[in-house]
């Protein structure tokens, strides 16, 4: 396989794809990309497995060290909105309309909505996701390919430019053992060589097949039933939040992944279970007792919070709030949206809406 035609077919697919995710972006270096990862470019096969196994970390935590488990739980507690995939939306005079928290990945138990969702979909007028241009992939591409300096270096570097030899050697064999040659990505960005390494076969394997993540299964559902279909940001937006962080900061994202190896398959794991019980408060605080220790710079950690969680979540309660108005909408964006005190749920009641979680 030649890299030009490597580079020329696939890696635009491969960006496209990535951005579609960034909503789940998690204030955590080493989990940069850890939603961004559909690539049809896997050597892994569909018999791989559907599901992506893997040792579920709180778990094994909880039999290990009560008290480190215990203090987990206890932060997610504390998360405002922390728990609950499904809340009502209402305001006098409008029909409720609803918002779901998702989870970007095309995992068969994900796939399935929690109870009162489809019911909730089904009966809606409208429905409202992250970015309505997943529903044409070859427009958003030709987009994001008229703004290059997003994705890749165009000052002439390579990654490798940034990494001592040691750390070019790791990431040459990640990306081997998923066939894809480093000189193949070598320009581009940090954040974006970290989603090939990121995520398990099994996950690679579904994408290759087609299968389509949770979001996009909604909005592929709602076009199939004569719903209206409005999106909350464009690609360009969403690359660009990520741009703007520095260059380092996205290094040491991509070397972290690299660190966990074949540990990322069991924090998949973990927080798809986390996930499918609701309990998205909790996992933030799983991520930080699962990252790999060492210096942490912490004003940087803050700065990516800001710039891709919570600036991305006023843009979305800006935005939703004029649909909203209208009634009868279903809302799906990233779980991680939802919780906090400047989570989607808190600013659409600063917006006047009662917004209460469904329970399940």
């Amino acid at each position: 396989m030649r890299t030009d035609a490597f580079t020329a077919s696939h890696i635009v697919q491969k960006v496209t794809d990535a951005l579609l995710l960034l909503a789940t972006l998690l204030p955590l270096a080493l989990l940069l990309t850890l939603f961004l990862t559909f690539s049809t470019l896997s050597s892994a096969r569909a018999d791989d497995g559907a599901l992506c196994r893997g040792t579920d970390l709180l778990q094994e935590l909880k039999q290990n060290d009560p008290p480190a488990y215990q203090a987990i739980v206890d932060k997610g507690d504390a998360v405002p909105n922390g728990k609950g995939l499904l809340w009502k939306i209402e305001k006098p005079g409008l029909e409720p309309s609803w918002l779901l928290g998702t989870m970007h990945v095309t995992d068969p138990r994900v796939l399935v909505m929690p109870a009162g969702a489809k019911s909730a979909f089904d009966k809606s007028a409208t429905v409202v996701i992250e970015s309505d241009e997943i529903l044409d992939e070859k427009k958003a591409a030709a987009s994001i390919l008229m703004k290059p300096e997003l994705s890749m270096f165009t000052n002439g570097k390579t990654i490798s430019d940034f990494l001592d030899n040691n750390e070019t050697a790791e990431l040459k064999a990640g990306l081997a053992e998923r066939g894809i040659p480093l000189e193949a990505v070598s320009r581009m960005q940090p954040w974006m060589i970290a989603s090939f390494v990121a995520m398990p076969a099994c996950e690679l394997a579904r994408k290759a097949q087609g299968a389509s993540f949770l979001d996009k299964k909604i909005a592929e559902d709602a076009i199939a039933d004569g719903k209206q279909v409005k999106g909350l940001e464009t690609l360009v937006e969403q690359l660009t939040a990520m741009s703007e962080l520095p260059t380092s900061f996205h290094l040491q994202a991509l070397i972290e992944t690299l660190a966990l190896g074949d540990k990322m398959q069991d924090v998949m794991y973990t927080m798809t279970e986390l996930y499918l019980s609701g309990d998205i408060g909790m996992t933030m605080p799983m991520l930080e007792a699962t990252a790999p220790t060492g210096e942490k710079d912490d004003s940087a950690y803050a700065d990516f919070e800001k710039r891709i969680i919570t600036d991305r979540n006023h843009v979305m309660a800006d935005r939703s709030t004029p649909i909203l108005e209208e009634g009868n909408v279903f809302i799906a964006v990233g779980a991680l949206h939802l919780p906090g005190d400047e989570g989607l749920v808190e600013l659409l009641r600063d917006k006047g809406f009662k917004v209460t979680a469904v329970t399940q």
